[in-house]
């Protein structure tokens, strides 16, 4: 026990002099939290696409419903090689191994309105099996370190106006904490966005996805960061 309570006391000792070595070197300083946010509004969107043999009855074949998907979001105007990938190829055990059971895809779109009008598309085919998996931004990191940046300079003037208020100025910062995690793109209620969907479809407005009916939340970047100052 006397051992234990002696090394305490020696790491204390050690830690002692680093202390009032900070002290004596920035012996006046100010201490303040920057923060800033943004809210962007998403420009990707991410559908999880699935066409699946048992929602005609076997009646048609996922082939068949493919080359139909197809055709349709071409006609909607998407470019099938760069916002369509095949996700998921499966077949079931009962089936012969040349045919397909199901087929997933992932599908990129670029505004509110275009989700809407692939959706009407594809509903029309009678695939119904599409989800939101993601809305993002196309320039997501950048618009990230602009936000991370205004929180550092927000906590500069802060320190400035505090400094200011007492006739002192402020010198250099020693001391920057960034605790922040990075920003993960923001997910939906699937059936409450589908829902939507299906209630202006049914209203029968042919135009209304023009007008970006569909209430997508926006992106909101939110950092801080905790600063010292030199005073002077």
């Amino acid at each position: 026990m006397k051992r234990i309570v002696l090394l305490a006391a020696a790491v204390a000792a050690f830690a002692l002099p680093a202390s009032a070595q900070t002290q004596e070197a920035f012996p006046s300083y100010i201490q303040v939290n920057g923060r800033a946010e943004k809210e962007i509004a998403p420009d990707e969107f991410y559908l999880s696409v699935v066409i699946d043999e048992r929602d005609s009855k076997g009646k048609i074949s996922v082939e068949s419903q493919q080359r139909d998907m197809i055709a349709a979001l071409k006609k909607q105007g998407v470019n099938i090689e760069k916002q369509l990938k095949v996700a998921n190829l499966s077949s079931e055990f009962f089936k012969k191994n040349t045919s397909v059971a199901t087929a997933k895809y992932q599908l990129q779109l670029g505004s509110a309105a275009e989700v809407a009008k692939v959706w009407q598309a594809l509903d029309k085919l009678g695939i119904s099996n599409v989800s939101i998996l993601k809305v993002s931004h196309s320039r997501i990191d950048s618009l990230k370190e602009a936000v991370r940046v205004e929180a550092i300079r927000n906590a500069q003037q802060s320190a400035r106006t505090l400094a200011e208020a007492i006739g002192q100025k402020v010198g250099k910062c020693f001391y920057i904490w960034d605790s922040n995690n990075d920003i993960m793109p923001s997910y939906y209620n699937n059936a409450l966005t589908m829902r939507s969907m299906k209630a202006m479809d049914a209203a029968g407005a042919e135009g209304a996805a023009d007008e970006e009916p569909l209430d997508f939340k926006t992106i909101k970047l939110q950092y801080s960061v905790q600063t010292k100052f030199v005073l002077e």
